[in-house]
């Protein structure tokens, strides 16, 4: 298999273009606020860890790291729009990536 020094894609196409919707200059205070309290459900969390402890394993099945990936991206999103929450709320609001 050929291997490339490409970056990997954080992102996709369709999280790309969700996050323009949501420039310093859409996202109003109330909004931020409540981007900074979401975080993962408890079954969500546990599904995670079970999936990278599969990936860490070598035992993970092309399905589930499919489902690993998805779950990467939309952590990758969740947390892009929480430091815009942050940074549009001031250095004060503290960080609440689903961890605080």
């Amino acid at each position: 298999m050929a291997t490339t020094n490409a970056p990997a894609r954080v992102t996709t196409l369709d999280a790309d273009l969700f996050l323009r919707l949501w420039d310093e200059h859409r996202l109003t205070p109330a909004l931020a606020r409540h981007l900074l309290k979401l975080k993962w459900p408890a079954a969500d969390e546990a599904r995670m860890r079970e999936l990278a402890d599969r990936n860490s394993e070598g035992t993970i099945t092309p399905a589930e790291l499919r489902e690993l990936d998805e779950f990467v991206r939309v952590g990758m999103v969740l947390s892009i729009l929480q430091s815009r929450a942050r940074k549009r709320l001031g250095a004060s609001a503290p960080a609440r990536n689903g961890r605080g």
